[in-house]
């Protein structure tokens, strides 16, 4: 159903592409809402005989809305925060989860959220000089609170779909994070941002995941507040990296480069293997072993590989694959078995 309703919107939209410019404004806003209301409403014609097809249907409603708000604005010549286009398709995602409750709206929202508030971000911090700490840990601390939807064996398919995004944004999002800090630079000739942005940057970026994580979790909420921490450390850690901090001085003397920022991605792999453990979600464990791997993996290219003969470096990379991936692998699955046979 999904895989033929992507083809179904995108046979849609190349075929009103190639006839868009041959149609009068008040015939392209004709047919947007035409599209709209079709999909919208063989969804809820379907929902009794065809549910999947009726989700099928309410979701291309959904997706098709901010190609459709964009659409319009182009169409009537309205020059707006385009910012203010992703929050009202939020609102209709929002208003979809409301009315349908089911996970492809719920996913759709769990997308559109995120993208209205960074973009928002970008039109308010667009005229001082760049400091992106906000937006990184915000995005990391997201990916975490979706993926800690689920506790045990609890069976929502809306909780199944968070979590699936929450596994596939996680690392992604950590990556981003990183190279971001690290490339950040500052223009002296731009303002810095007020204050009072600044503090309600942190408190959004914040409060709004742990909120989320109270709704999903109740008590349990506390980890995720031990995530914010180590969230925002990884943020600190990267831009300290930037500024070279710890990189060692002229004569060689000194600690490993960016040794901080490796320890604290280290310490987030092995925290997601104990969370998995402590509350019996494999692909916490899953996820905690490939971040742990991927960190001493550029850890090796950052502090090893520069420093050794080309054929030796690839030499002890493949030895250090090899071994280490197995290590991890036989690691990863007495942990599994152990977290199924535990009470």
């Amino acid at each position: 159903m999904a895989f033929g309703g992507i083809l179904f919107a995108a046979g849609i939209t190349l075929f009103v592409a190639a006839h868009w410019a041959e149609l009068s404004p008040g015939s392209r806003y004709s047919l947007l809402l035409l599209t709209l209301a079709i999909l919208h409403g063989g969804g809820a014609a379907l929902a009794q005989h065809f549910p999947v097809f009726s989700t099928t249907l309410h979701g291309l409603g959904t997706a098709a809305l901010g190609p459709a708000i964009f659409l319009t604005a182009q169409i009537f010549n309205l020059h707006e925060n385009w910012a203010t286009g992703v929050l009202l398709w939020s609102l209709g995602a929002a208003v979809g989860v409301a009315l349908l409750r089911d996970w492809v709206q719920v996913v759709l929202l769990a997308i559109l959220v995120p993208v209205w508030l960074i973009s928002e971000w970008m039109v308010t911090a667009q005229n001082y000089y760049s400091y992106q700490a906000p937006l990184t840990c915000g995005l990391v601390l997201t990916a975490l609170t979706y993926l800690s939807a689920r506790m045990g064996e609890q069976e929502s398919y809306a909780r199944r779909a968070l979590v699936w995004v929450g596994s596939i944004a996680l690392l992604p999002c950590a990556a981003v994070a990183v190279f971001v800090m690290m490339e950040e630079r500052v223009a002296v000739s731009q303002p810095g941002l007020p204050f009072s942005t600044l503090v309600l940057a942190w408190v959004i970026t914040l409060i709004a995941p742990l909120l989320l994580g109270f709704l999903l979790r109740g008590k349990r909420v506390w980890i995720n507040m031990l995530w914010a921490v180590w969230a925002y450390a990884l943020t600190i850690a990267a831009r300290w990296a930037h500024y070279g901090f710890f990189e060692p001085d002229r004569h060689g003397r000194g600690i490993f480069p960016n040794l901080l920022l490796y320890c604290i991605c280290a310490i987030g792999g092995v925290g997601l293997v104990a969370w998995g453990l402590h509350e019996k979600r494999k692909e916490r464990v899953n996820l905690g072993i490939a971040a742990f791997a991927i960190s001493l993996l550029f850890f090796y290219f950052d502090s090893f590989m520069g420093k050794l003969g080309r054929s030796f470096s690839l030499l002890l990379l493949g030895v250090l694959c090899l071994a280490g991936g197995y290590a991890l692998e036989m690691t990863r699955r007495k942990l599994l078995l152990r977290m199924v046979s535990s009470p």
